[in-house]
């Protein structure tokens, strides 16, 4: 075996590993590695794939449930029975660093990857969501990145044909050089037609099969585990490039061959390439392989063997077939004019071995490579930041409460802010129909609901997370995140079943960012523990931080929760208000507080206060309370109270129907707190009419707090008999609030 480069411990380091990682490969090569074996290394032990920083705190967070039927780290994605014999597959990743240097194609490839983790288990996408965070939103920096962002999701969405059914796009400054970008994805299948990620069967051939491969997205793992500096542009070939005509043709043809029976597992090539999908599949069948690299199909010439191993190319597959029936899968792919190319097989020892046009270039045991096996598990030191503690020094008593006047001028100014007002500009841009399995376009909810044709269910499904709320309070934000979740699809007629997760903090390294993340994930853990919703993967984005012109700067923390549920097609509850003067109710505890609210933040400019009140217990009850009342049919609509408050949650259900709204205030609490105050475990609801006497006999019963607050009107907006205007006033800030930020 040659070694091509001379390789040190300084090689290692530049190539992102640690002086004592490299030692620990001498050891478990028995020798110095080469240049290629170093290379693969990197990779495979990058923040990235790896998760050498996280994986003893991921392994803390529950993984057992009911409908669960493939949990964390089993397969691509997890899996959830949803009855009638049907799986929901699902799993959301990031594609922050890309996004920060190339944000067309860094988005374009995230939708791409994360759609071929879902049809590599033999499930066919009916859905995605995607959660977006930028800088300010008047800088032109970040109206760049916006715009390039958005195209690269709509141009791959709506061109591979799935809808995207919901998401959430959020704006704060500490984004503004690393944005974050993460793409969410679910699937349906029969749940007997799993399709695992396995290599075995000593003799089995092993095909690559789909695209060409090239140069771009090589080290793209170790690239997404640093930081973004002002020299990242020169990372651009460490950024995938995506044809999403054909990730269409790959995933018919891979639905086709699983249906076939000749196959034996199948691994979408997404971080590290071939090398992660070759060790990956031959760690979990306890096996190896030979591969010859010259006979992968290739798109440009001059490419060397250790390009060729760790290319992100996309659009490719790893297969593993049955010995015998090559013939079936060569035929699939030549209908789908797709490359299908032999380039090894299984064999019976824990080994890789590469080679390079009759020579051996790499030789490497599988199972040192991967996550569970010898791949190097840390466990980093961590300390509360100072800035913890000075956020419960915030008196909300400090801040004058507004009277009915400034609250007219607050309302506007909320209505029309980035963060709350509508992201039509954002969604007008992705196709919500193709597919025809949508069912949400004339039905708003707080969840995206996705028929399962043939049956009484559909799936529910949302993503959520306030980024202010972690950075106050980690371990208590992450568990608001995970109710809300929750709560936004039981407030849609679901029932909450399993969560996947995208964990994005700064430097792992950095003690302060390390505490933030360890308490955000025993903050998911106990939330998740409480709704019943297992943990069933996702992704974790360190080094999302910026050092620009020798100043550092880490983005807040934001463990994106995306949340799955079911729901009977009967029981689907809209946001919106249906006619006029039906009765308001406000479900849940009300309170006096204005904590951590967008008003407190962006209008009063106090950017360090506690989380909203938050009571776990009781946002649990609530919801389900909740629950019971949709399946008797006493809701005509539901809508929980999250950014911006009552008011807002108000002018949301008013403005499909251009209804109003009618309210008194509460006098015992301040008038900010009533109207813009972001207190958790509450949901404004309407009733409907024929059930009404039944449903306030019922609640009378009940524990939980539930008042009448007004009524609907026609589109006029009153409070305590003060005229706010009308719906009509409000709904073109609303809608067009983010447009007019980016140029149209």
């Amino acid at each position: 075996m040659s070694v091509n480069k001379q390789v040190s411990v300084e090689t290692a380091k530049e190539l992102g590993l640690l002086p004592e990682e490299f030692e620990q490969i001498k050891n478990y090569l028995g020798r110095i590695p080469n240049f290629t074996e170093l290379s693969i290394y990197s990779v495979m032990w990058s923040e990235h794939a790896s998760y050498k920083n996280s994986i003893k705190w991921l392994k803390t967070l529950p993984r057992d449930g009911e409908h669960l039927l493939v949990g964390a780290g089993e397969e691509n994605a997890g899996m959830v029975d949803v009855g009638n014999g049907l799986a929901c597959v699902f799993k959301i990743e990031s594609h922050n660093h890309p996004c920060a240097v190339e944000p067309f194609q860094g988005a374009a490839t995230g939708v791409g990857g994360i759609n071929r983790d879902i049809f590599t288990m033999g499930a066919r996408p009916i859905a995605q969501l995607n959660s977006l965070r930028f800088g300010d939103i008047e800088n032109p920096h970040t109206q760049w990145l916006m715009k390039g962002v958005v195209k690269g999701i709509s141009h791959y969405g709506n061109s591979f044909g799935i809808p995207v059914v919901g998401g959430e796009v959020f704006f704060d400054e500490c984004f503004e050089h690393n944005p974050l970008v993460n793409a969410m994805s679910v699937g349906i299948m029969r749940k007997d037609d799993l399709i695992s990620a396995t290599a075995k069967g000593a003799g089995n051939p092993v095909y690559i099969v789909g695209s060409s491969t090239g140069k771009d997205g090589i080290h793209g793992a170790t690239f997404a585990s640093a930081d973004v500096t002002e020299n990242s542009a020169e990372d651009i070939p460490s950024i995938q490039v995506g044809d999403p005509f054909q990730e269409k043709l790959l995933l018919e043809a891979s639905l086709e061959l699983g249906k076939s029976g000749a196959l034996v597992g199948m691994q979408d090539m997404g971080a590290a390439g071939i090398i992660c999908s070759t060790s990956e599949m031959s760690e979990k069948g306890k096996s190896g392989m030979k591969i010859d690299l010259s006979k992968v199909p290739l798109r440009q010439q001059n490419v060397e063997a250790w390009e060729i191993l760790l290319s992100e190319s996309q659009e490719r597959m790893l297969i593993v077939v049955k010995k015998g029936k090559e013939e079936i899968v060569e035929k699939i792919f030549a209908k789908w004019d797709l490359n299908c190319a032999k380039i090894g097989e299984v064999i019976d020892e824990d080994r890789l071995y590469f080679y390079w046009k009759g020579e051996l270039v790499a030789d490497v045991p599988a199972s040192t490579l991967v996550l569970g096996g010898g791949a190097p598990q840390y466990e980093r030191a961590y300390r509360e930041p100072a800035y913890f503690q000075k956020t419960f020094s915030f008196n909300k008593n400090d801040i004058q409460d507004c009277d009915l006047h400034e609250a007219k001028k607050i309302s506007h100014y909320l209505a029309s802010h980035p963060n709350i007002a509508s992201k039509h500009w954002v969604y007008e841009q992705y196709d919500t129909m193709v597919g025809t399995k949508n069912m949400t376009t004339n039905v708003p909810a707080d969840a995206g609901v996705v028929n399962l044709k043939g049956t009484d269910n559909a799936i529910a499904m949302t993503c959520d997370c306030n980024s202010r709320y972690v950075y106050s309070n980690p371990e208590e934000g992450t568990k608001i995140a995970v109710s809300e979740a929750a709560r936004n699809i039981v407030c849609a007629g679901g029932e909450p079943l399993a969560v996947t997760n995208c964990l994005n903090f700064g430097n792992p390294y950095h003690e302060e960012t390390y505490w933030q993340f360890v308490k955000a994930v025993q903050g998911m853990g106990f939330a998740c523990k409480k709704f019943n919703t297992p943990v069933t993967g996702g992704n974790v984005s360190f080094y999302n931080q910026a050092s620009i012109n020798g100043k550092v700067e880490s983005v807040k923390p934001s463990p994106v929760i995306g949340m799955i549920g079911v729901l009977n097609k009967k029981n689907l509850t809209s946001l919106a208000f249906k006619e006029a003067e039906q009765t308001i109710y406000l479900l849940g505890k009300q309170v006096n507080d204005i904590n951590c609210s967008q008003y407190l933040y962006s209008y009063r400019k106090v950017t360090l206060s506690p989380i909203p009140y938050f009571n776990i217990d009781e946002e649990y009850e609530m919801q389900k309370y909740l629950t019971h009342l949709i399946k008797e049919g006493y809701i005509a609509s539901a809508h929980d109270i999250s950014d911006g408050g009552l008011f807002i949650s108000l002018l949301e259900s008013s403005m499909p129907c251009e209804l109003g709204f009618k309210i008194h205030v509460n006098k015992n609490i301040r008038l900010d707190s009533f109207l813009f105050g972001e207190a958790q475990g509450r949901v404004v609801l309407t009733v409907n009419k024929n059930k009404e006497n039944d449903f306030v006999n019922i609640i009378k019963q009940s524990n939980i707090p539930c008042v009448a607050i007004g009524e609907t009107t026609q589109g006029s907006i009153i409070i305590d008999g003060e005229l706010f205007g009308n719906i009509m006033d409000y709904k073109p800030q609303y809608d067009n609030s983010i447009a007019k930020f980016m140029g149209e």
